[in-house]
């Protein structure tokens, strides 16, 4: 009998779009023969199984199953890909341990630190790994412009502390841009980050392990046409994307070392995707760490996987079996 693999999406973020076709770029890339797919979507209290494009049935939370034609239906593994709460920061992952039902991405203490850009820099700035010199702040604290330009200076960037695809993100050059970025951040989250800019290259490495195997993907180049690589240049093909990157095998090699390094320290499971800036003199500066990525067709991952001459039905199917 087929294993009954739940793809989850939704969540309660500005990211919701952005999961939805995750969603339905993992449902493309799953072995059908090897496995039973469903989406399920999360959006608040409602969970739903979209069982077809007019059919919608809801969830019984108490342990993920679903009835059909009066039959119950329970899964035995949850591909996670929300992207934002509660998917990406280790609260759905604390219900599915509870459940004891497997699940593709790293567990409630990497989830929950990687989701704060903050927490998760500090913490590897730690083993040595070169971060942003940065501010957070939390709903109600404020920070004068003087004290921007003092401790993190200009240009810099302004962003939410939790949440991704570019969201509420700006980048600034003059002390009047300072206070109206800070106010955008919070309105979609309650901690901002407010960091150094670092002149580079922007760069990107994905990698996944199993029980038996560790696969690092080649290092994706992104080449923005705006000012920075925005929610525009992420979906709307307003970037240039250079798989493998046009680096030396020596810089190329550092950057998957690093990627490694920090999958290990941090505990990771299934696919993460690591960002970097690579500024002078080859130095790689880490920007974050995502532990659910985009999995849309035009994604990094999915991008990487094709370049390093891999089926993507493989990893899906490695990643599935790993659990059990």
């Amino acid at each position: 009998m087929k294993r009954k693999i739940a793809i989850i999406a939704g969540g309660d973020s500005s990211e919701l779009g952005v999961s939805l076709k995750s969603a339905a770029g993992i449902y493309s890339f799953i072995d059908k023969e090897k496995y039973d797919c469903y989406i399920i979507t999360l959006v608040g209290t409602t969970w739903q199984v979209e069982y077809s494009d007019s059919e919608k049935l809801p969830i019984d939370k108490n342990d993920f199953s679903f009835r059909l034609n009066g039959e119950k239906v329970l899964f035995d593994f949850a591909y996670i890909t929300i992207h934002g709460t509660p998917g990406e920061n280790g609260i759905l992952q604390g219900y599915f341990d509870l459940i004891k039902m497997p699940y593709s991405c790293c567990g409630v203490l990497a989830a929950a630190m990687t989701f704060s850009k903050f927490t998760c820099n500090q913490y590897l700035k730690g083993f040595g790994i070169r971060v942003a010199d940065s501010i957070l702040l939390r709903q109600g604290q404020t920070v004068t412009d003087l004290e921007v330009i003092d401790k993190i200076g200009l240009p810099c960037f302004i962003k939410p502390n939790v949440g991704g695809s570019s969201f509420g993100v700006t980048k600034v050059k003059e002390p009047v841009q300072i206070q109206p970025a800070i106010a955008k951040a919070f309105s979609e989250g309650i901690e901002v980050l407010i960091e150094t800019f670092t002149p580079g290259k922007e760069f990107t490495c994905g990698m996944y392990k199993t029980k038996s195997k560790t696969t690092v993907f080649p290092v994706t180049e992104i080449v923005p046409k705006n000012e920075f690589f925005d929610f525009g240049a992420k979906y709307n093909n307003e970037s240039e994307e250079i798989t493998p990157a046009r680096i030396s095998e020596n810089l190329s090699v550092r950057i998957k070392t690093l990627t490694e390094a920090i999958y290990d320290i941090l505990g990771c499971k299934g696919i993460i995707r690591v960002d970097y800036i690579i500024s002078e003199g080859e130095i790689i500066n880490l920007l974050e760490v995502n532990t659910t990525p985009g999995m849309t067709a035009t994604s990094f991952i999915p991008q990487q996987v094709r370049a390093a001459g891999i089926d993507i039905r493989d990893v899906m199917t490695d990643i599935i079996e790993d659990s059990f």
